[in-house]
């Protein structure tokens, strides 16, 4: 059963709210799913038991923003079930109750996708992305936020990576490495899916041919090292990137104010 503070886009599908970044992972082995699985399993039984200080995360084993999010978890079951023994999973400590200081180490999302990407690629997984566009016709309003806001009116958050983009509005990212990320993922891009608005029916948008990950680190680290140096010189120029969720014609890449 469901509690009367369960929100529709956070537990019943985020798709109808955001649009979601999925990256595809071929090859691995079937004892390294296992293991995920069993570990995602602990994970749970920890929770109902109240366990605590285990060697994934000091303290009571509950779901913490900061100290034991998503991030954190996805992370502590590829290094502690699957074995990824350099997969860096950090831990965010409260100092003086104050959260902002626990900001600083806590584990990110994207950050953590980004690291994934690396160890996969490491052991000889292939690799690409799906981008899953949002539906633009929800007109669903969550009950439960202040703001009354429409699902389709809602910005796409994809990077997460600490730094001031969090403040920024949706595709005015300027961070090196919020900008890697984007061009990193858009280069690893296969196709899009999407509703359509006609028969309500899922569909395949927009495809191009993916790059291999080392060539496509190459040239998303190149791409954000010389975009941010021109976005902190604030004047004209033309990306050399492409953030995923743009067109794949990278002619048509638009020149920023």
């Amino acid at each position: 059963s469901l509690g009367d503070t369960a929100s529709f886009g956070l537990d019943f599908g985020e798709i109808y709210k955001r649009s979601i970044i999925g990256v595809r992972v071929y090859g691995v082995p079937a004892a390294e799913k296992e293991a995920l699985a069993a570990f995602f399993q602990r994970i749970n039984d920890d929770y109902h038991n109240r366990v605590r200080s285990t060697e994934y995360h000091d303290g009571e084993i509950r779901y913490d923003y900061i100290r034991l999010n998503c991030a954190k978890t996805i992370g502590a079951a590829f290094k502690y079930g699957a074995g990824y023994q350099d997969l860096e999973v950090t831990s965010a400590k409260l100092l003086s109750g104050r959260r902002l200081v626990a900001a600083a180490n806590a584990n990110i999302p994207t950050e953590m996708a980004m690291k994934l990407l690396k160890g996969w690629n490491a052991r000889g997984y292939g690799l690409d992305v799906v981008w899953y566009k949002k539906y633009d016709g929800s007109t669903y309003v969550d009950p439960h936020e202040e703001e009354k806001v429409a699902f389709k009116n809602l910005p796409n958050r994809f990077p997460s990576v600490l730094s001031s983009d969090f403040r920024k509005e949706q595709d005015h990212y300027e961070d090196i490495d919020n900008l890697f990320a984007m061009y990193l993922l858009y280069n690893l891009g296969k196709y899009s899916v999407r509703v359509n608005d006609e028969t309500k029916l899922l569909e395949i948008g927009a495809s191009k041919n993916p790059i291999a990950y080392p060539e496509a680190t190459e040239l998303a680290t190149q791409s954000a090292q010389a975009d941010s140096k021109n976005f902190s010189q604030r004047r004209p120029f033309r990306r050399q990137g492409t953030e995923i969720g743009e067109p794949t014609d990278r002619s048509k890449n638009r020149a920023v104010p």
